[in-house]
């Protein structure tokens, strides 16, 4: 009879024991690990994505930079090259039968006119009656002239209302540069020989001297003659 209880006690203990551990105990004390390890599998997955994505946007930022540097460069030089293009001096050249003096295009003509239609010769060639800026012009252009007799006429006339020598494109002569010989009266131009530059009535007939600018070309090609 006294041995009873203890029995009843025991059975009592070992279904306590059997009961904390029961199945659904032990599942979720066996699952509790593997869950956290999963959830921390994703989060890891999770965060190599989105590191892998950032180094491809870093990579496509730089290739997109160095294009965009390569075309700028690109731009530059080509620009250059058009503004070198642009700013290259171009040729300069004279027509065709007219003789290059300095800056100027020279034409001596072979016939005889007399000062009015030697200016107006000229004109109709986009030119004008010779104008001498100084001596050295002077000496050179002289030189063009191959036999003393040969008599040209240049842009210069005896305007009264001025009493002064006065050139075709409205400026006065200045006499310690170019001094003219002969008379200094109403009606007189000046003429240019080998040596010396002579006044002269406007209605004799002497041969003449057109000038014109250089003309700038962007080829080799020649003027034809005007």
């Amino acid at each position: 009879m006294d041995n009873q209880p203890v029995y009843k006690n025991s059975n009592l203990a070992r279904d306590s024991a059997i009961e904390r551990s029961s199945p659904s105990s032990l599942c979720q004390n066996v699952c509790q690990g593997p869950c956290q390890h999963r959830f921390a599998l994703k989060l890891g997955c999770a965060g190599i994505i989105l590191l892998a994505l950032t180094v491809i946007g870093l990579k496509i930022s730089v290739i997109l930079l160095i294009q965009n540097s390569s075309k700028g460069k690109s731009s530059v030089d080509s620009q250059e090259k058009r503004t070198e293009t642009t700013e290259r001096p171009v040729l300069l050249t004279c027509p065709m039968h007219w003789q290059q003096i300095r800056h100027k295009c020279l034409y001596l003509h072979e016939t005889s006119k007399s000062w009015n239609d030697s200016l107006a010769d000229c004109s109709t060639r986009e030119s004008s009656l010779l104008l001498i800026q100084d001596r050295e012009e002077l000496r050179l252009i002289q030189n063009l002239i191959n036999e003393e007799g040969i008599l040209f006429w240049i842009g210069l006339n005896f305007t009264l209302s001025e009493k002064s020598w006065k050139w075709v494109n409205g400026s006065f002569l200045n006499s310690k540069i170019l001094p003219i010989f002969g008379d200094v009266k109403e009606g007189c131009c000046v003429y240019l020989s080998k040596t010396q530059c002579i006044s002269d009535y406007c209605a004799a007939k002497n041969r003449w001297i057109c000038q014109k600018e250089l003309k700038p070309v962007r080829n080799k090609g020649i003027y034809s003659s005007n």
